[in-house]
């Protein structure tokens, strides 16, 4: 179980950290992307983020297998 608290803490850290790039505004361009598909009607908005979570994706798996050496 010790091993499970520098992970908890780091992850507590990066998680203030994309808090703080998101109130910022530094991360505007997330979900605006080309790719990211935004359909509006008159009443209604549908919005797929394909590009951005691909991104998401790609970002967790490169953390998971570093965490895990």
């Amino acid at each position: 179980m010790r091993d499970v608290g520098p992970v908890l803490v780091m992850l507590g850290l990066a998680l203030v950290l994309l808090g703080i790039l998101a109130w910022s505004g530094a991360l505007s361009w997330f979900g605006r992307l080309p790719g990211d598909i935004r359909i509006t009607g008159e009443r209604t908005q549908v919005y797929i983020p394909i590009t951005s979570m691909l991104i998401v994706s790609v970002v967790i798996t490169v953390l998971l297998s570093l965490f895990r050496r």
